[in-house]
């Protein structure tokens, strides 16, 4: 693909089909802008992963060319990858004063604080960017200066809305500005890339007040003691949470390592004001436990959160049971059913009740529902609909309700160009996209080798054999077999496994148990025979030879 082509071009490289991961490349004369940079959650069909980026090989190629990027607002799916990917980026970011906190944390954990240049941008700021002419509209979210991007160019203007709502008591945050929205329809919008994450909910739209209201009303009806697990970065609901602990005269404790960091961010902020400063595991004994609000970490049953240690009473300092309250203050994300229930079911099993919100009003979404984004639609105006963050379910639906407002609906894999002009709008190629995994400090293609191996290990196992030959190629002793996870080292089948491999071991010709590596590579096919006729599985195979 030329890159030098001048065009207006829009290249989602993840968070279309899928939810998480945003990373949203726009295409100006050759030039390029990067919006949002987010992680992703694999969820129960990939065990053998947690937590995914984009892969940024495309950008990366030509980061010469990248002229910054931009954070919309600083939740994980938008903001968590950036620490991850910007050796590979290494461009100026464009971040509002609470993401930019949160990201200089981040940064630092990394390394990587010195290197990286953050640019801040002021609530409803406008600037320049190469030949980018950005306008930030303020909009309602569930975390501080949420913000929609305006981008003006020579072949159109587009709006990316980022995430948002209509919410006309929002407790942290400002108003969606709608009367700024209708100023820039009349102007003129060619597209307007859309949050679809919501689209689906056909009701009412919702306040974060009401939450308050009614966590306050609940957490003051409730003897014991009360825990309260929500989106570590969800500061509205933190603070609501913190409210109404306040106004049952409970003081809060929280517990993991997220909240910790968004308590720091929020204050330094100016946020979280009136609320007292919170306890800490640090500080836990100079409170009363047992009349203390836990607000927790481990709302998707993330396998190493706070909550899930919790619940299976492994954690270090904190345990729940009978008597204790439980309230899930936020939502499933598609995936994670199997995790969550596993957690509610070892509290419940525990004696600890459990809240959702099919029990009580204790969740509000941060995201538009139907009617918001028909709103939008009605005051936008924009000639095309390009749906993106969601699953196809959610972009189909947001498809339709463009079509009801007379935009014309443009559906997006992740990878996909859309050349917004000049002339018509349409798909002129697409980029190679993937998603990586991050394993400790390292980033992994989900495609390679490595966890390739670890998918083979977790569903057929692993087995190690080991045995020692003499000169002449004979067993000097019975082989050494380990097979955890697939056999009982008591088993008599395990043992008959051993005896067969030692006997076939034996019986390859003279020339092969003479040579190392034949002799290596005919024990593995022996081996995996023996096991796939026993087991009906194909497990990984390694054996180790010792000659003597």
């Amino acid at each position: 693909m030329n890159e030098d082509v001048n065009d207006f071009a829009f290249l989602p490289l993840g968070g279309t089909g899928e939810i998480g991961m945003n990373f949203n490349l726009y295409r100006l004369n050759g030039k390029w802008l990067a919006i949002d940079c987010g992680i992703g959650f694999s969820g129960n069909d990939m065990p053998e992963a947690d937590i995914l980026v984009p892969d940024p090989e495309f950008i990366a190629r030509q980061n010469e060319n990248l002229l910054a990027l931009v954070i919309t607002h600083a939740h994980e799916d938008h903001i968590g990858a950036v620490a991850y990917l910007w050796p590979d980026l290494e461009c100026p970011v464009y971040a509002t004063p609470f993401a930019a906190s949160i990201l200089r944390r981040k940064l630092r954990e990394a390394g990587l604080l010195e290197d990286v240049k953050i640019h801040l941008i002021k609530m409803g700021d406008h600037l320049k960017i190469g030949e980018f002419d950005l306008e930030f509209i303020p909009v309602t979210h569930s975390i501080p200066e949420a913000q929609s991007v305006f981008i003006r160019t020579p072949y159109g203007n587009v709006l990316h809305t980022g995430d948002w709502k209509l919410d006309p008591e929002p407790v942290i945050g400002d108003i969606t500005d709608l009367d700024k929205f209708a100023e820039l329809g009349r102007e003129g919008v060619l597209a307007m890339v859309c949050d679809s994450t919501n689209v689906i909910v056909k009701r009412a739209p919702e306040s974060e007040a009401e939450v308050r209201r009614s966590l306050t009303e609940l957490i003051g009806s409730i003897k014991g003691r009360v825990a309260v697990t929500c989106f570590a970065s969800n500061v509205s609901r933190v603070e609501s949470i913190a409210y109404a602990a306040k106004q049952a005269n409970r003081p809060v404790l929280i517990i993991g390592r997220s909240l910790k960091n968004l308590e720091v961010s929020a204050r330094e902020n100016g946020y979280l004001e009136g609320i007292p400063p919170f306890f800490t595991e640090q500080n836990m004994n100079d409170v009363d436990l047992d009349h203390v609000v836990f607000i927790v970490t481990g709302s998707q049953g993330e396998e190493r959160s706070a909550l899930t240690r919790i619940s299976f009473d492994v954690h270090q300092h904190i345990s729940f049971g009978t008597g204790d309250t439980v309230i899930y203050s936020s939502r499933t994300i598609p995936g994670n059913e199997l995790a969550i229930m596993r957690v509610q079911d070892n509290l419940a099993r525990r004696g600890a009740r459990v809240i959702t919100s099919r029990d009580h009003f204790v969740h509000v979404s941060g995201h538009a529902c139907y009617e918001e984004v028909c709103e939008l639609y009605k005051i936008v105006q924009p000639a095309y609909g390009v749906p993106v963050h969601g699953e196809w379910v959610h972009l189909n639906a947001q498809a339709n309700v463009a079509k009801e407002h007379n935009a014309e609906p443009i559906l997006l894999e992740d990878g996909d160009i859309l050349r917004l002009g000049p002339g018509k709008p349409k798909i002129v190629g697409s980029a190679p996209t993937g998603r990586l995994v991050i394993d400790g400090s390292r980033l992994l293609s989900v495609d390679g080798d490595v966890l390739s191996a670890r998918r083979r290990m977790l569903y057929n196992g692993v087995v190690v054999a080991s045995f020692a030959v003499n000169m002449n190629g004979d067993l000097l002793s019975d082989p050494n077999i380990s097979a955890p996870g697939l056999f009982d080292q008591h088993d008599e089948e395990f043992d008959d496994v051993i005896d067969e491999f030692g006997e076939l071991v034996e019986r390859l010709p003279h020339r092969v148990r003479l040579n190392d590596d034949e002799l290596v590579d005919n024990a593995k096919v022996v081996l995996r025979r023996i096991l796939g006729r026993r087991l009906k599985k194909k497990p990984m195979v390694d054996i180790h030879l010792l000659r003597l």
